[in-house]
């Protein structure tokens, strides 16, 4: 990722504008893209309007930016306060944000439905702990994780053990979400995130000293960001969770703007020596819970940022460099929510269509519950897997009897084989499992035990 380059002054383009006497022709043709907002970094490459030079344009557009501009009491590292506005193709992406995730009118029925619902959120809590310690460097595979998590074993490595923080972080910032925040709780927050990464574990749950590493570059020493003093932090935090819990400023900010605004504020101060991307990611998660937005217990916002993460890492820059416009973080992140809202009905359509596909295919679906229907969609698709009682139970979020009596039907029916290694029952799948489904089919519809009578 390479800095942006700095916007030119524009003192000096409004001299050449009043000189030329151009100034009316600026205000009336410099306006924003419809569809974007854009730094002068990109601004420089785009054809500007008919009439108008680059440095012009943004000269324009800036005059009608700053006339939507609102202070926050973030401020940067010489005490200038950072300001946002709230252009039309926010407010769109607000009003879809509002609709699809803010009411249950609409929402697709397997969350809904409390018998499928918790499998959805545990996917969800899987993928954004995933997906966010990925982009802070962690090098496993999806599958790989996931296997972690669902069979309950430790973690191998530190990528292992970024993963689990990440998703026992996610789950504690579900049961949060109705707390107020304080520094306390950030802490907290910070402490489950780094657990046993650190090289120093001590540094989980405090501030950064003085002496240590504050700045953020890449390998090569180039600086992309200098954080404020370490001095500074105790006031700064206090300062965060009094925007994050409404108590500044004295206007209204839009829920989903204050979460996406708490976001870029802890990564910004950067107060930990390590974790602070993974605390900030887990801040907003609690912004929108906390405000009502329920369905973003299902939600990935960090799968869709793993997918461009240097469109992410030059939204901090973009604000950052343009006179503390934190509207850049804005639009790039309500056009993240919008993709991962999109994203989830997307897996929720996919999954609905594969399971009617093999229902057509395999009867016998009809004759097991909700959980061992799914083992079986499972199993037919990964036809190595293993599956013990512990990673169904965290699979489906039951009780340990449940999962247990759900593997030990699968196999009393012949649709998953049983053993025994060490002290742990592992359940398999058969080779023919199709061949046994078939069989299992006739046999369940031959039967004449009704079909409701059968299921669990």
């Amino acid at each position: 990722m390479k800095k942006p380059h700095t916007p030119p002054d524009l003192q000096e383009i409004m001299r050449l504008c009043v000189n030329s006497e151009r100034f009316d022709d600026v205000l009336h043709l410099a306006v924003d893209p419809a569809d974007d907002y854009p730094h002068w970094d990109n601004l420089r490459h785009l054809p500007p309007p008919e009439g108008l030079t680059p440095k012009l344009w943004w000269f324009g557009i800036k005059l009608r930016r700053r006339g939507l501009l609102k202070e926050i009491a973030l401020t940067d590292k010489h005490g200038r306060p950072f300001r946002f506005g709230v252009p039309d193709l926010v407010q769109a992406e607000l009003h879809d944000i509002d609709m699809s995730v803010g009411r249950a009118i609409g929402i697709p029925e397997p969350i809904t439905n409390p018998q499928t619902r918790d499998r959805y959120l545990i996917r969800s809590l899987m993928e954004e702990a995933i997906t966010s310690s990925q982009l802070e460097g962690a090098a496993t595979t999806r599958e790989v994780a996931k296997e972690m998590i669902r069979t309950g074993r430790q973690p191998r490595d530190s990528s292992e053990r970024m993963i689990l923080n990440n998703y026992l972080t996610m789950q504690r910032v579900v049961e949060l979400r109705a707390e107020a925040l304080s520094p306390e709780l950030v802490f907290a927050i910070h402490r489950l995130v780094t657990d046993k990464t650190l090289p120093d574990p001590t540094a989980a749950g405090r501030f950064r000293r003085p002496d240590e590493k504050r700045v953020v570059g890449d390998d090569f020493g180039e600086v992309f960001h200098d954080p404020p003093l370490a001095e500074e932090l105790p006031a700064r935090l206090q300062s965060m969770c009094d925007f994050a819990n409404g108590r500044t400023p004295g206007f209204f900010v839009h829920p989903a703007v204050r979460a996406i605004i708490l976001h870029f504020w802890l990564a910004y101060d950067h107060p930990f020596v390590d974790g602070n991307g993974r605390t900030a990611r887990a801040l907003f998660y609690w912004g929108m819970l906390n405000a009502g937005y329920w369905l973003f217990e299902f939600i990935s916002i960090s799968s869709i940022l793993r997918k461009a993460p240097t469109q992410y890492g030059l939204s901090f820059l973009y604000s950052e460099t343009d006179e503390n416009d934190l509207t850049y973080f804005i639009v790039a992140q309500t056009k993240a929510i919008r993709r991962a809202i999109e994203e989830l009905h997307a897996y929720i359509d996919h999954k609905t269509r594969e399971v009617r596909e093999l229902e057509i295919h395999v009867r016998a679906l009809d004759f097991f519950n909700h959980r061992q229907a799914e083992v079986v969609r499972h199993a037919l698709k990964h036809p190595f897997q293993e599956y013990t009682i512990a990673s169904h139970r965290k699979s489906h979020n039951v009780a340990y009897q449940t999962a247990r009596t759900d593997l030990l039907d699968l196999a009393a029916r012949g649709v998953l084989d049983q053993k025994k290694r060490g002290k742990t029952m592992v359940f398999t799948v058969p080779g023919e499992l199709t061949e046994r489904l078939k069989r299992l089919d006739k046999q369940e519809h031959n039967a004449p035990e009704s079909l409701e009578a059968r299921r669990i």
